[in-house]
């Protein structure tokens, strides 16, 4: 509504002025329209006259003043005895003025007695706001401090340390708060302080305008708080208050290294994780799907980026190494009423029965409300046995649901507890629609990816000549000397490549390692092998996929596209597919652990096969 407002009085009268891009903007120009409105409309005044008035000020003052003193006590609702004690006579400005009338409203309460209240909270802000400010412009006076003084001197009052001073406690107020009903009011504080708004409110407020530094010095305070680990919300105001001092360095650093591939996890302060979780709750794009692994595989990441996991619609946190401590912080997301989720995937955690039985309290309230969105329910390979599975059954069973899909396959299931879910799926109660618990068994069990271990074997019929075989066909190598393999019509003649036996199916996971300049990939088998050009190569065409990997850097290629990693070398990678799903991920192994470096989401046609390509002096090792 005050949006709406603004823009059609911008139509209206043609001005070719910018559009509003600041909360404070917008809520001056809002003032200024039922300014110029009561000037036309009640005092008989012309569009074009100047539209403050003495009466007009002294009534912005005075709800101001009454703004200020009732958010101080946390009241939304103030009768006429506080009204009349910030100078507003009740009937005469309802009569007089359209101003009172169009943002402020006046109701009868239990009693019959008459209550006042602002039009909206946000508008209740913006005035005490705006009379903290001008109080402090005139008299010197912070009204934000406990114990105020008052200086006579204009000079002392309006020092820069005086000011640098006045804006910080605004912040340190702001953050104190712990339900955050200052937040709209130090957005609004702040945007008042720079010279532009003011000069929108000529003839109400004294253009004082701080200056430069004393800006920056509030910029940078801001940018340290934001640096010291505050909660997502305080942090995302913090970020907004940088906007209404049009600083946005922060997130433009964010934005371009999200744009750059440049990003890594691994090495960001508390401040760009709070700007990155502000980016990505304020981007102009739906939160359709938030894939974890496009910023890191860590709980960690998860545990940072939680609010964006809430907003989303369907969350990708497959393969990211959550624990019980993770299902802890998504069962309150799950319980909490503004969940959006309708798809979450936890595949691959190894967070077994322990958590899910923390899921399982938040699945007891979210599904129980009538907003829970919830259709597609993912903790395939998990380790969950029939103990974290019946407690789920238990959940299920008493809310009524929406879930359609569940799937639980590669857990360790008994029998029992598989019929009892297939029984559940047939059953009219339920609206589950595909329910998936095969495989089962003990092996599933093991912990991470090496439960989908698949042992390679080199297809020594596809081997190019400039290739050599090894160690019981486990070792490859690019020589100087072409090998005398016969002729065949799988082998490729022209680019250093192989390909491996055996199609792959379901979920497979293989270890290599390298040396020199190596391509680790998959491909479709109809992938060309005689031709020389570079669509012959793997990565370099829509048939295959491949982790390009050298001592300097890794990258990944698809259909003649290359996109970089941020990561630091190792000579050893894995590889994750999951067919059936469109997954195909690559790693690196550090120490034992999996690194992750890429993910491509698609969809496979065909059957695929390992393949490698090894440029001169380089070899790669099968494990």
């Amino acid at each position: 509504w005050i949006t709406a407002t603004v823009l059609e009085d911008m139509l209206k009268t043609r001005q070719q002025e910018v559009v509003p891009n600041t909360l404070t903007e917008m809520y001056i120009h809002f003032l200024v329209v039922q300014i110029k409105v009561k000037k036309v409309k009640y005092d008989g005044g012309a569009e074009t006259d100047p539209p403050w008035s003495p009466e007009s000020r002294k009534m912005i003052e005075s709800l101001g003043k009454l703004a200020f003193d009732q958010l101080e006590k946390g009241n939304l609702i103030f009768y006429e005895s506080d009204l009349t004690e910030c100078g507003i006579d009740v009937r005469a400005a309802s009569v007089h003025s359209g101003v009172f009338t169009q943002i402020f409203k006046e109701e009868r309460g239990l009693y019959q007695d008459k209550v006042f209240f602002f039009v909206h909270l946000s508008v209740q802000e913006f005035l005490a706001a705006l009379h903290v400010h001008l109080t402090f412009s005139k008299s010197g006076v912070n009204l934000l401090e406990e114990q105020q003084t008052t200086s006579q001197e204009s000079k002392t009052r309006k020092s820069e340390s005086a000011e640098i001073l006045f804006y910080q406690s605004a912040v340190d107020k702001a953050l104190q708060s712990p339900n955050g009903h200052r937040d709209l009011f130090l957005r609004f504080l702040l945007g008042l302080s720079l010279q532009t708004n003011q000069t929108l409110l000529r003839g109400l407020l004294t253009q004082t305008g701080s200056s430069s530094q004393t800006n920056q010095k509030t910029i940078q305070y801001i940018k340290e708080k934001i640096s010291e680990n505050q909660s997502t919300e305080k942090s995302i105001n913090l970020f907004h208050c940088l906007n209404e001092l049009n600083d946005v360095s922060l997130v433009e650093e964010i934005k371009q290294s999200l744009s750059s591939g440049s990003l890594s996890a691994e090495n960001l302060s508390p401040a760009q994780w709070s700007a990155l979780v502000f980016i990505l709750l304020s981007s102009d794009q739906d939160l359709d799907v938030f894939d974890l692994k496009k910023y890191s595989n860590s709980e960690e990441a998860f545990l940072k980026l939680l609010p964006v996991v809430k907003a989303s619609n369907k969350a990708l946190l497959s393969g990211c190494n959550l624990a019980e401590k993770s299902c802890e912080a998504l069962s309150l997301v799950l319980g909490s009423h503004f969940c959006n989720l309708t798809e979450l995937d936890l595949s691959n955690n190894d967070f077994g029965d322990s958590g899910v039985k923390q899921l399982c309290l938040g699945l007891n309230d979210g599904l129980k409300n009538a907003h829970c969105e919830l259709e597609t329910l993912r903790l395939s390979g998990c380790q969950i046995t029939d103990e974290g599975c019946g407690s789920l059954v238990l959940a299920l069973d008493k809310n009524l649901t929406r879930l359609k899909r569940l799937d639980l396959s590669y857990n360790h299931l008994g029998e029992g507890r598989r019929a009892s879910l297939t029984s559940r799926r047939d059953d009219p109660n339920w609206s589950l629609e595909t329910l998936e618990v095969e495989p089962a068994g003990q092996r599933w069990l093991t912990p991470g990816l090496r439960k989908y271990s698949h042992q390679l074997t080199i297809d020594a019929d596809t081997v190019s000549r400039k290739l050599k075989l090894s160690h019981n066909n486990q070792m490859v190598t690019h020589g100087e000397e072409l090998q005398t393999y016969p002729d065949h019509p799988d082998r490729f003649d022209v680019k250093p490549q192989l390909l491996c036996k055996t199609g792959l199916t379901g979920r497979c996971y293989w270890e290599v390692e390298w040396k020199g300049r190596v391509d680790v990939s998959v491909s479709y088998g109809g992938v060309n092998r005689k031709r020389e050009s570079l669509g012959c190569m793997f990565g370099q065409n829509d048939q295959s996929w491949s982790l390009s990997c050298s001592d300097s850097s890794f990258s990944v290629w698809h259909n003649n596209k290359k996109e970089p990693i941020i990561s630091s070398v190792s000579h050893r990678v894995a590889v994750y597919v999951d067919c059936p799903a469109g997954i195909l991920s690559f790693y690196k192994v550090s120490s034992d652990s999996l690194i992750h470096l890429h993910t491509f989401n698609t969809t496979f046609t065909e059957i695929l096969y390992p393949g490698f390509m090894l440029k001169p002096v380089s070899s790669v090792c099968l494990h």
